[in-house]
């Protein structure tokens, strides 16, 4: 059966995930990026902004201060201009004579402290950036002051207005991106499901439309093993056919002539030899007539064919199973149905081919009789959801439970037989996808073991 989702290997990211992811990121960073560079760009755009305002101001300033103390009376008292509006200046300015005296002053000029003795042109202080411009010979000074912290704000608040678009562009771009790499994806994640349904009872081609030309010569790398795999399970399986078919003639005429050489034994303690080596031949030919059956019902389940076109009931073709079990029994004396405790439940219905699970209920129920105590009662229970066939004796080590699924793999047991009808009955449910899980010992027993077959609800039509 393919393996399921949770069955398959978790070692790494899936490609969506990691091209959704990798083209996220790469689109956030180029974007971070972009806009650290513009918000460097833009502070000395506003530097140069802030700047031209500082010398316009003093510029328009001084020819207003000169007029204003000119005609002034008391040209010694320092005079501030009332606030336009209430809200604080950005830019303060003052004018002072060339001995340092503040004569005329903007509203918020003192809560600036702007300093003395300043430098003509652009400068730095602490907490100002600053512009002086002389006039009249150097008797008027003009000073334009502006705090470096609102500077900075405009800047920040500047950098930021970049920044904030990609708290929201970053999942948008990851879902776009998801949706637009699922969308592309679809044929390989198609492919894959396609393979993962292949097995020995389906090696039919992997259709290889939609798939991008990184993929497409793996579909044909693939349907080209699947072709040679088909090619040499179906020689394997034609090989064990015809070869237990062709046994089956040549074993029966040797077994018919075997009977009939210990027929005519004479009768006398001088024939015992012959008619001891007789018998054992006979049994030989009859282990080798099972042998040729079972490898018959072997090449069948891994054949396919093993489902029906409509569900059909079980409970008949189990009644008819138990009632052709071989009456010399598989435990060495007289076997019936009496050997066996029935629970069969007569409305049970399955897909799977009647004649596929006469092979399966068979070889379960033959292994249980064969490897049962020949005192135990073999429990044979058919539900609706599946079929359980019990028996006693010792219990089987776990680590050997999955082992007794491989052809002509026995346990510690001195039973004859071939090793093959647990096997047959895995390849059975393999072929139809049904489950068999083995227990020992059986659920609700010291010892034991317990054979089970799930299955799955028919299909509706």
């Amino acid at each position: 059966m393919s393996p399921s989702g949770a069955d398959r290997p978790r070692g790494g990211w899936s490609l969506r995930r990691r091209l959704s992811l990798s083209l996220a990121v790469t689109v956030s960073a180029l974007w971070l990026a972009a806009a650290i560079v513009a918000g460097d760009v833009l502070r000395r755009e506003i530097d140069e902004v802030f700047d031209s305002a500082l010398q316009e101001v003093a510029q328009r300033v001084l020819p207003l201060a000169y007029a204003e103390l000119l005609a002034r009376e008391d040209g010694t008292t320092t005079q501030h201009l009332a606030p336009v509006s209430s809200r604080q200046e950005h830019i303060s300015y003052v004018v002072r004579d060339a001995e340092g005296r503040e004569l005329l002053a903007s509203s918020d000029a003192d809560l600036m402290n702007i300093p003395r003795d300043l430098p003509p042109g652009f400068a730095f202080t602490r907490h100002l950036r600053t512009y002086t411009e002389a006039a009249v010979q150097g008797t008027i000074v003009v000073t334009t002051a502006e705090r470096m912290a609102d500077r900075k704000h405009a800047v920040r608040n500047a950098v930021m207005a970049l920044i904030w678009p990609l708290v929201a562009l970053v999942p948008i771009a990851l879902v776009a991106v998801w949706l637009l790499i699922r969308r592309a994806v679809k044929p390989v994640v198609a492919f894959r499901e396609a393979i993962e349904a292949r097995d020995r009872g389906n090696l039919t081609p992997v259709a290889g439309g939609g798939l991008p030309d990184e993929i497409a010569p793996v579909a044909a790398a693939v349907n080209a093993l699947l072709e040679r795999l088909r090619g040499a399970l179906d020689a394997e399986r034609a090989f064990t056919a015809n070869s237990a078919h062709e046994l089956r003639t040549p074993i029966a005429a040797a077994l018919a002539q075997t009977q009939r050489l210990m027929a005519e034994v004479p009768e006398g303690p001088a024939q015992d030899a012959v008619r001891h080596r007789a018998r054992t031949i006979a049994g030989a030919l009859r282990r080798l007539s099972r042998l040729s059956e079972k490898l018959l019902q072997l090449a069948k389940a891994e054949g396919g064919s093993l489902l029906a076109p409509h569900p059909a009931p079980l409970a008949p073709v189990l009644r008819l199973v138990i009632a052709d079990l071989d009456p010399m029994g598989e435990r060495g004396v007289p076997s019936s149905a009496e050997d066996l405790s029935l629970d069969i439940a007569a409305d049970v219905v399955s897909d799977l081919d009647p004649d596929a699970f006469a092979i399966l209920a068979r070889n379960l129920i033959e292994n249980a009789l064969k490897h049962g105590p020949a005192e135990d009662t073999v429990r044979v229970r058919l539900a609706a959801d599946r079929l359980e066939v019990t028996n006693g004796g010792p219990p089987v080590p776990a680590d050997r439970l999955a082992q007794l699924l491989r052809p002509f793999e026995r346990g510690a047991t001195s039973a004859e037989g071939s090793g093959l009808g647990l096997a047959i009955a895995a390849a059975i449910c393999r072929g139809a996808g049904l489950r068999l899980e083995l227990a020992s010992p059986a659920p609700g027993h010291a010892d034991g073991f317990q054979a089970t077959v799930h299955f799955p609800p028919p299909a509706t039509s």
